[in-house]
């Protein structure tokens, strides 16, 4: 497990880290997971993943939900915990992989190979980026990136000690707007290179 990488990408929405994230895992030659997560889940647990996706990377919804002896009726609670069940167990098995969001900074902490990054993005960039990708007028790009963001950080809050985007939490925080997606990516995997000799 000494030679394990493990690289967390957190990311503000339309940042871009999602698409960083799946070029350095081609880069790297690991494995890439995101909500795909999800699918190889469904299919071990022969579960449904449309359900399950309603769910994702989700807070935890407080309306109707109740938990007694540690068992919780909250879907979303449930889909979080079962997804960082999978995620331990993958990195037990000494896989190496690069994992968006799922709280996988704190979840994987543990793990000497972990690389804790997070994306953000300047928010004109953002807002050009979303227009451009969902078709809505600069109001409404907002109004999205708004959403998502809120949706987000709940989600991470609730699980993880250190909060979204701060800094503390992260090996490094980069701002994709200064570089581009291209470039980022180049330092990024310049950076994540360096870790890997570190390890050595």
């Amino acid at each position: 497990m000494n030679n394990q990488l493990i690289v967390s990408i957190s990311r503000e929405f339309a940042s871009g880290g999602r698409v960083i994230a799946k070029e350095l895992a081609k880069r790297l030659n690991i494995n890439y997971y995101d909500r795909n997560l999800l699918d190889e889940i469904a299919a071990e647990k022969l579960g449904n993943v449309e359900l399950m996706r309603q769910f994702d990377e989700a807070p935890k919804g407080f309306f109707l939900t109740r938990t007694v002896r540690g068992m919780t009726s909250s879907p979303e609670e449930n889909i979080a915990q079962i997804q960082f069940e999978y995620l331990l167990k993958k990195a037990e098995s000494g896989e190496s992989f690069v994992i968006v969001g799922r709280c996988a900074d704190e979840v994987l902490s543990e793990y000497p190979g972990l690389v804790k990054i997070f994306v953000l993005a300047d928010e004109d960039k953002k807002v050009e980026r979303v227009c451009e990708l969902r078709d809505v007028n600069v109001d409404e790009a907002r109004g999205i990136m708004l959403r998502h963001d809120k949706k987000r950080k709940a989600y991470h809050n609730h699980y993880c000690t250190i909060k979204w985007g701060d800094s503390r939490g992260y090996d490094i925080c980069i701002n994709s707007s200064r570089l581009g997606i291209e470039k980022t990516a180049d330092f990024l995997e310049s950076y994540v290179r360096q870790r890997i000799i570190k390890m050595k």
